[in-house]
């Protein structure tokens, strides 16, 4: 092992950056739908000895002295990014036609841009690095960190974090409702990368025996919670989720709009399975009505009389405010409604979070002129909602709706309990077809159950539809380009083991203690060569 990472270490050029990005790409693996954690402990590794050998001439001055430990971390990003996000570009070809040109853009470009996070989470932890334990602590802090700014910086996309690497089942999810996704992602870097201490030897008993201490204490965690049962239930709602599984070729044809909504109605009010009782909610996924309700207000009839009484559906629409009859000067959400019994709509909430180039255009006066487009959601630009509330459904339950990838945002999906006793997400995945990016979206959205204690109810336009209980595991499901419906009955129960301001906290407090750790040992190495 000695002699592996000596040759890591000296490596050099194209071969230093091909190893980084094969490291990148190796730990995709780890994500859903693979979920072979295992390889974290070698990409891990190989990216602390290829730090190792990051040293720039003792004459440049520390800038440039950085620049090597810059490219290895750019280098490991590019290939995680690009192995992981690839599946964006099938968006583009649903209408290939059109946008087949901005593919490159896509698939190799989110992936640069994203590397520059992991880039300065090596300099991060290089500015700290020493030759025992501490260094693993740097690239700990380092990564803490960058996943922390990956969060919200330029509108946000903490997509495949290195923490859910280290969740890919329920029994490994339940410390998250401690660290939070902070420290989540601090921990797995610091136990995936424990490894390359066998190299030096120095250190490396303290290091297996954390690495064995970590572990046991995640895994025994997460025995213990879920052996706990479940606060008991105070009440419970019959839910039916629909997955009509609609072809985005046909989403806004006028011409086939009419047998879409038909599809809906008839999986909505078809007869329940035996053993379960007729639905007082349906819940359609993002965007499922194929029309505006202002121009087919029929449509609202239709929905009343089919539903019965006391029944309510949740659906995801495009709503459309202001304007003119003719629709010049409209405003348009991507919105869920809440629709009554008598076809009425009680309730909306408008998506907050938009996704950029997708469903609006930023700068799109300036990229207009270079006749750049809006490239994937829809005949129109959306405007975003101003804020977020609870629908309250059948029997008092109140549900907090979160639309698309809202729901890989931590701090966007923290539910006070108080206020909301179920997490709702509708999404429309169809337009990255049996690719990992649906079975990727879904785990996000199962640690978002987990992390706030409740339990989520998800709709997808193809998959993965699914209720989640509050612990993580899955109750009932839809597999991806299914059609169809389930039946649950859901208890309204759980809350969070801690807030999410103390989890944040607690996050912040990790990431923390392994920059002191690697500012220690870096200091004290300083001072023993002085």
């Amino acid at each position: 092992m000695q002699r592996l990472a000596g040759r890591i270490i000296l490596l050099w050029g194209w071969r230093r950056a091909l190893v980084a990005f094969l490291a990148g790409a190796l730990a995709v693996l780890a994500q859903a739908p693979y979920d072979f954690f295992a390889v974290c402990f070698i990409s891990f590794p190989l990216l602390v000895w290829l730090l190792d050998g990051a040293t720039g001439e003792a004459s440049d001055g520390w800038l440039r002295r950085l620049r090597p430990a810059f490219a290895i971390g750019w280098w490991f990003g590019f290939g995680y990014f690009l192995a992981g996000l690839w599946w964006i570009g099938e968006a583009l070809l649903v209408e290939a036609d059109s946008f087949a040109w901005a593919l490159p853009f896509a698939v190799v470009g989110i992936p640069f841009a994203m590397a520059f996070f992991y880039g300065f989470a090596a300099v991060v932890a290089r500015l700290l690095w020493n030759n025992d334990i501490g260094r693993i602590a740097a690239l700990a802090f380092g990564f803490g960190l960058a996943e922390w700014l990956r969060d919200f910086l330029f509108t946000g996309f903490p997509w495949n974090a290195v923490g859910y690497a280290a969740m890919p089942v329920p029994l490994l999810m339940q410390s998250v409702s401690v660290t939070g996704m902070i420290g989540m992602n601090a921990l797995a870097v610091f136990v995936f990368s424990l490894p390359a201490l066998v190299a030096g030897r120095r250190h490396l008993r303290l290091g297996f025996g954390l690495l064995i201490l970590l572990v046991a204490a995640h895994v025994g965690f997460g025995y213990v919670r879920l052996a706990m049962p479940v606060e008991p239930a105070t009440r419970s709602i019959d839910v039916r989720i629909v997955q009509p599984d609609v072809d985005l070729s046909e989403k806004w044809d006028a011409s086939v709009r009419d047998r879409i909504f038909a599809t809906l109605l008839g999986l909505s009010a078809k007869e329940p399975e035996p053993g379960h009782a007729k639905p007082q909610l349906i819940l359609w996924p993002e965007t499922s009505v194929p029309f505006l309700f202002t121009e087919r207000p029929d449509a609202l009839t239709a929905l009343g009389d089919m539903l019965g009484e006391g029944q309510m559906l949740v659906a995801g629409v495009v709503r459309e405010e202001g304007g003119s009859a003719a629709g010049a000067d409209s405003r348009y959400y991507n919105s869920v409604v809440a629709i009554n019994d008598k076809g009425e709509i009680t309730d909306a909430v408008d998506k907050v979070h938009l996704v950029p180039f997708g469903e609006y255009l930023p700068f799109a006066g300036l990229l207009g002129r270079f006749g750049i487009e809006q490239l994937v959601a829809g005949p129109m630009n959306f405007a975003a909602g101003n804020e977020r509330h609870p629908i309250t459904l059948p029997d008092g339950v109140r549900a907090l709706p979160f639309i698309c990838y809202e729901v890989i945002f931590p701090d966007l999906v923290a539910v006070d309990a108080t206020s909301s006793e179920l997490i709702v997400n509708v999404t429309n995945d169809a337009w990255f077809g049996d690719t990992p990016g649906p079975y990727q979206h879904f785990r996000q959205a199962q640690i978002r159950a987990v992390e706030n204690g409740l339990p989520l109810l998800r709709a997808a336009n193809n998959g993965i539809s699914a209720v989640v209980d509050p612990r993580g595991r899955i109750v009932d499901a839809l597999a991806v380009d299914a059609r169809g419906a389930i039946d649950v009955r859901v208890p309204i129960s759980g809350r969070a083991l801690i807030s999410a301001a103390q989890r944040r906290i607690n996050g912040l407090l990790i990431i923390f203690l392994f920059a002191l750790g690697g500012f220690t040992s870096n200091v004290r190495q300083r001072l023993r060569v002085n």
